[in-house]
């Protein structure tokens, strides 16, 4: 056999065999599992909105590691990085036969070992996998590079080894360490940071900066500059800007080393903690918070935290919402994390708790978008009870008549109880949760009328979500706390802009109740339109209200239900309220427009009784032009003025049938509800009335049917067992003119005859009965009512 032939058959057998040894590989590379360690949990980072870390958790496995993308690490730092510790890296399989060939030369030549062959992919196996530095080791972390080179792309090889190369400590990655060693994040590094960074996991235990590493980080530091700067490989500036090798040595030479490790941010530790649950698979949570309004916020928070200490609420939450994209800027969630004794660490934001009166705008808006009220209409603030609930204002007093615009500023309870019977528990309940609001209990007929006044539980972001729709014409967009998250769509339109405008013209009417001049002086926003409420106990304190820009909540509280005196929504949460918008809305009142110049197109002028606000009848003499729905204009007319033919004589009132004989006029004549002058009474109290008929005459004038009042519809009386009967009497009330004689039966056996503004007590029996009213002209009504034993 010829020499040529035995190279050409040995040379066969090589190719073969370095074909089966490439297919071994290739195999085992996609068969054998990749370093356990590679797919080990980072360290959670919250951001702000302008990609500032606002807090780091640890990892784990007690690393500080963060997750590292290349887009943001500063490129200058990877040039450096490639120059120094792999040129080839985007050329070579993960082992460099160049570099093994000349560690080699180099190494056999020398007699001792002088070079490395290392390339950056065997050096991540050496920090996923240590393993003590023999040859079977070497072979064995070649092999893993080579099937990391196959199983991920380069810029994927790339990005973990800047995720766990060591800086010492349990500190990984550069993301991590750059924090740690100098305060900000590797995105943009000078030439000294970019050098430190470089000569650390060299060794890492032996240089991470402490007292005792200063002078071997230095030396390390300032060798790797010196070579970096030899191959051109660190940043010297651009164009004109750019400097010489000399200079940019001298400026790291000028630069202190880091002397010890920076703590990891740690703010807003509520905000993290709660999204890190919420979103458990997200490593990086870039959220919407702007870092200069959530410091301002937290720090008003803390401010305020030490007054109210002393006043007994230990608990207070904030929200702040930029309206025009719908993202929160701030959310504190208590005022102190690491206060055990008081529940520091429960995010308050999202702790649903009873808003006392705050949706009471929410409730006058949707009457005026269902035509039942315009702002200037008179309701009645009396007592009134619905079965056991009998609701009170907050100073246990009651006004009689009043306008609902100023029941609303003046947050009185009645009125708004009677506007949520009218409107429907459910279709405000609906309303809430087109609003954002989740936490409302799904049952039906869980909630009543209480609802209007504190009978329900919403946390503060979603009462932020709220008073966002108020301000921004009725639209309820999805509140976002998080970037990138996709668009809602088209946020719910929950009120119609004139309600919304008529609303928030109401809720300015207010001023800042510690210091009302303040606006003035200080030039925060013009018109701020808020509204406070307070819990049924004292339990909660709330003030929600928006200004030109954004939308704010304060809560304050005890997450034990401690009750305070002081926990009162207009003079405990309202001044942190105005602080919170005065710090974040714009200066000067001339910059400021005054909206209330530009009501929305929906919104018409319609004339109105200037006493009752109700469209006006004949007899209402005096009259007004108001801001209405136009299509939803209420049509009830004026209950309140009426025509009555009297006798000039006598003045008393007379009939068509008996008229003859007599000089009379017509005259106008208020009459009020039946509900007023019972109160009045009571009170002892009483108001003119229309002149009674003159004898043998029958009065003129609408025959409508008595409305029963008390017991009310669906009503079910308890009775207590061992208490008699007639301790537990029932009222029984109608509404009718005010002339008119009613007599009630119960199932019909006759109970007694009562004028319209007097009420009859009736004695409870167990078992359903019907209730029957009549007046002097045989109109009725009637009502089931359903007594039972309590059980």
């Amino acid at each position: 056999m010829s020499r040529a032939r035995r190279f050409k058959r040995t040379l066969s057998r090589v190719i073969l065999a370095g074909v089966v040894l490439l297919a071994v590989v290739w195999v085992a590379a996609w068969r054998v599992p990749l370093p356990t360690r590679l797919s080990a949990p980072a360290s959670v980072v919250m951001e702000y909105r302008d990609g500032t870390p606002a807090h780091v958790f640890l990892a784990p496995d007690e690393r500080w590691r963060i997750p590292t993308r290349l887009e943001r690490v500063d490129p200058d730092y990877i040039q450096a990085l490639l120059a120094l510790e792999d040129k080839r890296f985007f050329h070579h399989p993960g082992v460099d036969p160049l570099a093994v060939l000349r560690a080699a030369v180099r190494n056999g030549v020398t007699g001792r070992r002088v070079s490395g062959a290392s390339t950056l992919t065997m050096q991540l196996v050496r920090v996923l996998e240590p393993r003590p530095r023999t040859f079977t080791s070497k072979v064995i972390e070649s092999f893993r590079a080579v099937q990391l080179e196959v199983r991920l792309t380069k810029r994927e090889v790339l990005a973990a080894y800047l995720q766990f190369v060591p800086y010492g400590r349990n500190v990984e990655g550069v993301e991590a360490a750059s924090l740690a060693y100098f305060g900000h994040t590797a995105a943009h590094l000078s030439p000294a940071e970019i050098s430190t960074l470089l000569a650390v996991p060299q060794n890492p235990n032996r240089r991470f900066p402490s007292e005792q590493n200063t002078a071997r980080l230095r030396s390390a530091r300032d060798g790797v500059a010196r070579r970096l700067l030899d191959a051109e490989a660190l940043p010297r500036g651009q164009g004109e800007a750019r400097v010489s090798p000399e200079t940019v040595l001298s400026e790291v030479h000028a630069t202190p080393v880091p002397l010890e490790l920076t703590p990891f941010p740690r703010e807003a530790p509520h905000v993290a903690v709660w999204l890190r649950a919420q979103h458990p698979k997200q490593a990086r949570l870039h959220t919407t918070l702007d870092v200069g309004t959530q410091r301002m916020v937290e720090r008003l928070m803390r401010d305020a935290a030490v007054g109210l200490a002393q006043r007994g609420i230990h608990n207070g939450t904030a929200v702040v919402v930029d309206r025009q994209q719908a993202e929160v800027l701030a959310l504190v969630g208590n005022f102190d994390f690491f206060d055990a004794k008081h529940g520091g660490q429960i995010a308050g934001f999202a702790t649903p708790r009873s808003p006392g009166s705050a949706l009471k705008p929410l409730l006058y808006a949707m009457g005026i978008d269902l035509g039942m009220v315009v702002p200037e209409q008179l309701v009645a603030d009396v007592p009134t009870a619905y079965g056991g609930y009998a609701p009170r204002n907050f100073d246990g007093r009651f006004q009689g008549l009043v306008r609902l615009e100023y029941a609303l500023s003046q947050s009185l309870n009645m009125p708004f109880v009677r506007l949520l019977e009218r409107v429907g528990v459910e279709r405000f309940l609906g309303t809430l949760r087109a609003s954002g609001v989740t936490s409302l209990v799904q049952d039906p007929g869980f909630y009543g009328l209480s609802a209007a006044v504190g009978g329900i539980e919403m946390t503060p972001l979603e009462l932020a979500g709220v008073y966002v729709a108020l301000a921004g014409d009725g639209h309820a967009p999805a509140l976002r706390l998080l970037m990138g998250e996709p668009p809602p769509g088209q946020p719910a339109q929950v009120l119609s802009p004139g309600a919304a405008w008529l609303t928030r013209r109401a809720l300015a009417l207010r001023d800042r109740p510690d210091f009302p001049e303040r606006r003035r002086l200080t030039g925060m926003p013009a018109r701020v339109h808020w509204k406070t409420g307070t819990s049924f106990g004292h339990r909660d304190a709330w003030a929600a209200g928006s200004g030109p820009r954004h939308t704010a909540v304060v809560w304050l509280g005890n997450f034990d239900h401690t009750p305070s005196v002081h926990l009162v929504g207009a003079d405990a949460a309202g001044p942190v309220l105005f602080d919170i918008l005065e710090g974040v809305g714009p200066r000067g009142l001339a910059q400021q427009e005054d909206e209330t110049l530009h009501p929305p197109e929906d919104l018409a002028y319609v004339e109105v009784c200037a006493y009752s606000g109700h469209l006006p009848t004949d007899a209402c003499v005096q009259r007004k032009h108001v801001y209405a729905r136009r299509s939803a204009v209420p049509t009830a007319r004026c209950p309140y003025h009426q025509h009555v033919e009297v006798d000039v004589v006598t003045g008393l009132s007379v009939g068509p049938m008996c008229r003859e004989g007599r000089k009379t006029e017509t005259r106008v004549y208020v009459s009020w509800p039946a509900t007023i002058r019972r109160w009045l009474e009571d009170q002892h109290r009483r108001l003119p009335e229309p002149p009674p008929a003159a004898p043998g005459c029958e009065p003129g004038g609408a025959r409508s049917a008595p409305a029963i009042v008390s017991p009310a519809p669906g009503q079910v009386a308890i009775l207590i067992p061992g208490v008699p009967a007639s301790q537990q009497e029932v009222p029984l009330e109608a509404e009718a003119s005010h002339e008119r004689e009613l007599t009630w039966f119960v199932n019909g056996a006759l109970l007694g005859t009562a004028r319209a503004d007097e009420r009859l007590w009736w004695t409870p029996s167990v078992g359903s009965h019907e209730i029957l009213v009549t007046d002097d002209r045989g109109l009725t009504a009637k009502r089931t009512l359903v007594v039972r034993l309590r059980q």
